[in-house]
């Protein structure tokens, strides 16, 4: 139990870390197309392409918070297996701590009391599920399931990507949702995959969960980055949070055997709805008011100048 919890404590740090340097990096290049005044950076829906997208992804700073992102997916992968995934995908998702702490510093964001109360809630169910953790269930499951897993994976990501499209703009805390249901998608595979323990390459290539965890995770991913560009990063994190917490861990309980102590399911089911519950007030207080640039420029520095960066 130590172990995993500490794995999902770094995975989480890693995840965390990476967002915000994701999101230095996706603004960076936003601010680089608007001085290009290039239209071909944004959707008739007011949404970044997939060309202004991939920009993103080149700078150094998004670069390596994909790096990061990547060590907390190992990690992440690993708590998965070691913890309940009620636990595991809350602690991993308490990476909106850290990416509302360092987003103070590197994006210059302010914080409201509403949300330093909201995400020290946050902090006190993920000390509530950590008391009331019991032994995690098994992972073995039927191999239709994992084609289901599959199935789900691609309409999700699918799905989301569509409703950018649509949005635009307007898209921000639904792409980070999206993105969370993927990075939740993930986690169940994970936990499912066959020909791991023991390892057994022929079993594990032969798994439709190993394609899930890839479309989930690359679809997820994408997604996040979109949300990044398009609102507030603590927004579209906590909304990832929602995402990738609740589904994995009822399905955890109802499906994969999951538990808490006994005697303490009520103080499991009550941390987990405080979790959730935070972090929806994150993503309410941290939504920007209409209107708001999210890097507004330095003062005494007029538009004009900023442009000809």
């Amino acid at each position: 139990m130590i172990i995993g919890l500490l794995t999902a404590v770094a995975a989480s740090a890693g995840y965390g870390t990476g967002s915000v340097l994701q999101a230095l990096g996706s603004r960076k290049s936003a601010r680089r197309e608007a001085a290009k005044a290039s239209a071909s950076g944004v959707t008739q829906h007011g949404g970044p392409s997939l060309a202004s997208t991939a920009k993103a992804a080149v700078t150094w700073e998004f670069m390596l918070g994909t790096v990061l992102d990547f060590v907390g997916f190992g990690l992440g992968a690993l708590a998965a297996r070691l913890l309940p995934l009620f636990l595991s995908q809350t602690v991993i998702s308490a990476n909106l701590v850290i990416t509302a702490v360092l987003s103070v510093k590197l994006l210059g964001i302010r914080l409201s009391r509403a949300e330093w109360t909201s995400i020290a809630v946050v902090c006190s169910a993920l000390v509530l599920l950590a008391t009331a953790a019991g032994p995690e269930g098994g992972g073995h499951t039927p191999l239709a399931a994992h084609w289901w897993l599959l199935a789900a994976s691609v309409v999700l990501i699918g799905g989301g990507t569509v409703v950018v499209r649509l949005l635009g703009a307007r898209a921000a805390i639904l792409a980070g949702l999206f993105s969370g249901l993927g990075f939740g998608a993930l986690g169940i595979g994970v936990r499912v995959l066959n020909g791991m323990a023991p390892f057994d390459l022929p079993s594990l290539l032969g798994d439709p969960a190993l394609y899930a965890i890839g479309v989930a995770g690359i679809g997820g991913m994408y997604l996040h980055t979109v949300a990044l560009q398009l609102g507030s990063v603590n927004g579209a994190t906590a909304a990832l949070v929602v995402g990738e917490t609740v589904i994995p861990g009822i399905l955890g309980v109802l499906w994969l055997g999951d538990s808490s102590r006994p005697g303490f399911a009520w103080v499991a089911v009550l941390g987990f709805v405080v979790a959730v519950a935070g972090a929806v007030a994150v993503a309410w207080f941290g939504e920007p008011e209409a209107g708001a640039q999210p890097d507004p420029a330095p003062a005494g520095e007029r538009p004009a100048e900023t442009a000809a960066r």
